[in-house]
């Protein structure tokens, strides 16, 4: 048994294992929790419990003077006082000290040396320490023995539940961030993707600081030029999927840094939506979920143990956590040059936006302000089906800043790197969602091979009415029927009321952003009214 202990953090627990290898922790999951199975390609099953998503409206950002004028506050970032903090801090302490048998993981957000950070992680969950293990950029030996005190803790007591008659509680559930300490309390929910969010969250306020963007996007290489392509949206708009692409080299599926030197990945793996997998859509993805990967919430065959990733019996957010590195065209370390394109990948609910777009600047800015997808069935608790809704910088619950601080750093980096800027949609085409149909994987994935090698860059194209994009009319792969979305309607004036209430969704919305952008910026947005 390690003598490592945790003094330092009022840990007093003696059984503490730390950064102990995929295969303990396989063992320990099994023994000791009783519902964790190995699947029969190799990954670890594992349960979440009751919650088998996020829960945002649970998270709590402590209110200090040293950080209260850098944090956006709000329905993102709900204040709480210290003395709150401290309560479920001091609660998440005593459940770990009583369980007393304790997991750590230390590790790296970052794969910058100049930006990277050190995270420890304490949990009482073999599972949880798995999946930050994988999710986490894993030291070397030498790096862990000099790995010293850390600079973010996560204290896991997610098995315990918060005091919901505690000041500034709304459930049993709570995940609290304080920016000053640097330490995350999660209480009321073992799903793991808090881990992961909860670090995003501190990047999204430590990077910006430093003058570097923070983003929530996918990012791929160019085996060549060493140049990127980045890939924002929201889960379920096909980050991860897009970016698992056999002509290119990934860098990362989910949260990336733009610093003057290039972009780097923030994790370690990837954490991929395992809803319908088959090897035949997502070979890649499929391939990876294999041994040292863990598998959330599926449902497997009791005899063979195979999975059965089309049973939604438990969640529609089944997941799939693996290290990057399963990927074989990954690039490793995860850095790369700075990007020639930037994609704002969205999951449009209402049918009415076109498969592919070029965006001026200013369009640029104002739909990464925007950031305008649907959320998906499943991500987050309580959605049941895909809902229209508008995230600022495709990230909206993981921001700590303004999204004008984002966005202003997001203008600067596109126009000293001359990237071009496109809005795809990945959602649905012919009408919306209950007519419609999902747009197909293998059209997304030929219109994403087109930019990268520069042949939509002077594709036809012709200005959208009501959102003034320009709509490129023609591209490899792709039937040209359905470029343009009016076209694929069995009733085209249904579609010009779609586009017309969507376009009322923009304005309204855009109207909270209004006074921070400039005139042209605002001006850029969906037509009030279209000429016949």
């Amino acid at each position: 048994m390690s003598t490592f202990n945790l003094n330092e953090h009022g840990i007093t627990a003696k059984k503490i294992r730390r950064n102990i290898s995929p295969a303990e922790l396989y063992q320990r999951a099994i023994r000791e929790e009783g519902d964790s199975v190995l699947a029969d390609s190799g990954a670890l099953i594992a349960y979440s419990g009751a919650k088998t998503g996020r829960s945002p409206l649970d998270k709590r950002v402590v209110r200090h003077a040293e950080s209260e004028d850098s944090v956006w506050w709000g329905n993102v970032n709900i204040p709480i006082d210290q003395s709150v903090f401290s309560i479920n801090l001091e609660r998440a302490k005593d459940f770990l000290n009583y369980v007393g048998r304790l997991y750590v993981v230390d590790a790296f957000a970052g794969w910058d040396p100049e930006y990277r950070v050190k995270v420890r992680v304490i949990c009482n969950r073999p599972y949880h320490a798995l999946f930050m293990h994988t999710m986490l950029i894993r030291p070397t030996a030498e790096e862990l023995a000099s790995f010293g005190s850390p600079d973010c803790v996560i204290y896991n007591a997610g098995q315990f539940p918060a005091n919901q008659h505690t000041a500034g509680m709304s459930s049993k559930t709570s995940v609290d961030v304080n920016l000053e300490t640097k330490e995350i309390v999660i209480l009321g929910t073992e799903y793991a993707g808090e881990m992961k969010k909860g670090v995003f969250t501190m990047m999204n306020y430590l990077m910006p600081a430093r003058g570097v963007l923070s983003m929530h996007c996918s990012a791929t290489a160019d085996r060549e030029s060493g140049r990127s392509s980045v890939l924002f949206g929201l889960s379920g708009t096909g980050k991860t999927t897009l970016s698992a692409d056999p002509h290119r080299l990934l860098v990362g599926d989910d949260e990336h840094c733009w610093t003057d030197r290039g972009i780097f990945n923030i994790e370690g793996g990837c954490y991929a939506k395992a809803i319908d997998l088959s090897a035949e859509s997502e070979p890649e993805i499929f391939q990876a979920l294999r041994y040292g990967a863990v598998l959330e919430n599926v449902v497997f065959d009791p005899e063979t143990h195979h999975v059965d990733f089309s049973d939604t019996s438990i969640t529609q957010n089944t997941r799939g956590a693996y290290p990057i590195d399963f990927i074989q065209n990954a690039k490793i370390p995860c850095v790369a040059g700075h990007p020639t394109d930037v994609i704002f990948l969205t999951c449009d609910a209402f049918g009415v936006l076109p498969p592919v777009s070029r965006l001026t600047p200013e369009q640029a800015m104002y739909h990464f302000i925007s950031g305008y997808t649907a959320k998906v069935a499943g991500t987050e608790v309580g959605v049941t089906e895909p809902q229209a809704t508008f995230s600022p910088c495709f990230g909206g619950p993981f921001l700590v800043w303004h999204p004008a601080k984002y966005a202003e750093l997001l203008a600067a980096r596109m126009k000293e790197h001359q990237a071009r800027v496109w809005l795809v949609n990945t959602g649905w085409s012919g009408g919306a969602y209950g007519t419609g149909a999902r747009m197909k994987l293998s059209f997304t994935r030929a219109i994403i091979d087109a930019i990268h090698s520069g042949k939509l860059g002077d594709a036809p194209g012709e200005t959208d009415p009501v959102f003034g994009v320009e709509v490129v009319t023609a591209c490899p792969g792709v039937p040209s029927e359905i470029l343009i979305p009016r076209n694929t309607w069995a009733d085209p004036s249904a579609y010009d009321q779609a586009a017309a209430k969507l376009a009322g969704l923009f304005r309204d919305n855009f109207a909270k952003y209004a006074d921070g952008a400039s005139e042209a910026v605002r001006n850029a947005g969906p037509r009030a009214t279209v000429s016949k």
